[in-house]
């Protein structure tokens, strides 16, 4: 006699067996160990077709090889989960069937013959309960991906990397010793005494005959994440001399020497937003977010303080414009600014300094143009605002010692390379102490002219020869907000003949044999560079090359000598000259580099330079 009897401990049993032959073989087996399909450009076609797929991508090119290698670890995991759940589902229904069987004998009478039937709504219900349950307990316990990390920490990219450096800096005879003072290092120390120029000893200047060899590098570690729906934030250190913006470069045997500590500088802070792939909002500080093809006007690891809104639009296929615009303090006047003892030609007055805050302005437009797949042109043009960098002469002031203020003081530079033209900014007024202007002289120094950049960048990259590229870059820079009567003007009213970066003597003369001596002004608001490179575009493998060589030509005024390229000349403006140098790869993230660089002074006295640099870099 054939009798059907259904219990729930049976249904469970029967469910979860069929649960398990749904599962695929291979994720049922759980008593080898899995080897990992590896991903490559040429690997062999695998059993498993998701991985096929993926190599497939990644010979396309759609897929990274470490994009790909993330794919599979994933489903590794998500094998690694269906294996548990199976394996879970299995023991279950063998407990259920065995304890099903038990119940069912001892009520049956013998000879009785069982046939389970279940409905497909409960295996299915079965089925939803048994994965929830597994998975919630592999999310729990920590075994869904073995040695997975949490979900945050996928979110989050290091990067880095290091260079090291040999640098040479040979100085021909004949430079102007005397004749380049260091402005930074006055405007940054205590202000210095003009009433004795006689001796050129007397005030910090630049060396400019006596070779020097250094050992330098520079470390650089940073980490960008995802927050939410287009947020991005992210930061960076990096070593350096100092806190200046234009080089990250720590001299070996610096900072006191004896294997002293470097100093770790904050070098990048952001948050960026981005609501769509066609725009992005940075505020912090950040890369540069204009489109420069050279570092004529900024040095090419320049960090940019404040906010910025880029945005492109392809409007048809290989035609895509794009705008640049931002606002970036350059320097904020502190709450605990000192005050000025002043005069009015009559009475003396007391007070606090007022603010000076420094802004740069900055918009841009452009596009990126590619006629052909081998082609690609890229320009851009740029307008660059300087508010209130621009020295003044102060008031009339009260000077007896160094620690007394005027209240143009903070119009000076808080940072300064060479090149461009200053001028005193105090205005002291002759007293009994003073020997009636002869003597106590304290003054600061700022800049001659002001500074409004029109600035044009073009690249064209020929790919002809894929991957070998050939690139020409060219950049043109004029300042138009420069005037050359109105500084010439300025420094003779100033009668304070210290050198100066783009005058010259009257001479040579008796009258100028030593300092000081009438000069005049010949400085200039223009620049331009031009660069040619052949090679790989990227160094991914080893032997992969790429050489390069070019002319720069900036004269004194054209750009804050701040900002621009720290290397070329040792730094600044007013310079002109070529340059010479390739990189060779060791590996995917290896190179090395070496550049010869030439340079002359454009106007003024006379300045030469030949630096010679080798380089190891490593990046991850």
């Amino acid at each position: 006699m054939w009798r059907a009897e259904m219990t729930k401990r049976q249904l469970a049993g029967s469910a979860a067996i069929l649960l398990a032959l749904s599962v695929p073989a291979s994720a049922q087996d759980d008593t080898q160990p899995v080897k990992r399909p590896t991903v490559s450009r040429n690997a062999p076609p695998s059993s498993n077709a998701t991985v096929n797929l993926i190599n497939l991508l990644v010979k396309q090119g759609t897929l990274s090889e470490e994009q790909a290698a993330a794919l599979i670890k994933q489903a590794d995991g998500e094998a690694y989960v269906a294996r548990q759940a199976t394996r879970d589902a299995t023991a279950k229904a063998e407990g259920a069937e065995k304890a099903a069987t038990t119940a069912t004998d001892a009520v049956s009478p013998p000879g009785t013959k069982r046939v389970t039937y279940v409905p497909e709504i409960v295996k299915k219900q079965l089925r939803d309960e048994i994965r929830a349950e597994v998975m919630d307990r592999a999310h729990k316990e920590g075994w869904a991906q073995p040695g997975a990390l949490p979900d945050w920490i996928s979110r989050i990219r290091f990067y880095g990397d290091v260079r090291v450096r040999h640098e040479s800096d040979f100085f021909p005879k004949g430079n102007a010793v005397g004749f380049f003072p260091n402005f930074n290092a006055i405007n940054t120390g205590s202000p210095f005494d003009v009433s004795d120029l006689s001796n050129p000893n007397t005030y910090p200047s630049y060396n400019v005959d006596q070779d020097r060899h250094r050992e330098r590098l520079r470390a650089r570690l940073g980490m960008e994440a995802e927050v939410f729906d287009g947020f991005w934030t992210g930061m960076r250190i990096a070593t350096g001399d100092n806190s200046g913006p234009v080089s990250f470069n720590q001299t070996m045997g610096g900072s006191g020497g004896n294997f002293s500590k470097y100093a770790i500088w904050l070098d990048r802070a952001y948050i960026r937003y981005s609501p769509t792939n066609e725009m992005t909002l940075s505020a912090g500080r950040f890369d540069n977010p204009f489109f420069t093809a050279t570092d004529l006007v900024y040095h090419r690891d320049l960090g940019f303080d404040g906010f910025a809104a880029q945005g492109r639009y392809e409007v048809e296929p290989g035609i895509t414009p794009f705008v640049v615009a931002g606002a970036f303090p350059i320097y904020n006047t502190t709450f605990d600014v000192g005050a000025q003892l002043a005069s009015d030609g009559t009475n003396a007055t007391f007070g606090k300094l007022p603010s000076r805050d420094k802004w740069m302005f900055g918009a841009q437009v452009g596009g990126n143009f590619r006629p052909q797949p081998e082609i690609e042109l890229t320009v851009g043009a740029a307008f660059y605002d300087f508010s209130n960098v621009q020295g003044k002469v102060s008031s009339q002031c009260y000077v007896y010692s160094v620690q007394d203020l005027c209240d143009t003081d903070l119009l000076r530079p808080s940072f300064a390379q060479k090149g461009n033209t200053y001028i005193p900014l105090r205005s002291i007024v002759p007293t009994v102490f003073n020997s009636l202007g002869t003597q106590f002289q304290y003054q600061y120094f700022g800049l001659a002219s002001a500074f409004q950049d029109v600035d044009l960048s073009a690249r064209l990259d020929l790919g002809h020869f894929d991957p070998i590229h050939i690139i020409l870059d060219g950049e043109y820079v004029r300042n138009v907000a420069w005037n050359r009567n109105d500084i010439a003007a300025k420094l003779l009213n100033a009668g304070t003949f210290i050198p100066n970066n783009g005058f010259v003597p009257l001479g040579p003369t008796a009258a100028c044999a030593s300092l000081p001596c009438p000069q005049v002004y010949e400085g200039g608001n223009q620049g331009w560079l031009a660069r040619l490179s052949v090679g790989h575009r990227e160094l991914k493998q080893l032997w992969d090359w790429s050489a390069y060589v070019g002319y720069k030509y900036l004269e004194s005024d054209a750009v804050l000598d701040a900002f621009a390229d720290s290397d070329f000349g040792l730094g600044g403006t007013n310079l002109k000259g070529y340059f010479i140098g390739g990189n060779l790869a060791l590996s995917s993230n290896v190179w090395l580099t070496a550049r010869w660089m030439s340079a002359n002074q454009v106007a003024g006295a006379p300045y030469a330079v030949d630096i010679f640099q080798f380089d190891l870099n490593a990046r991850f």
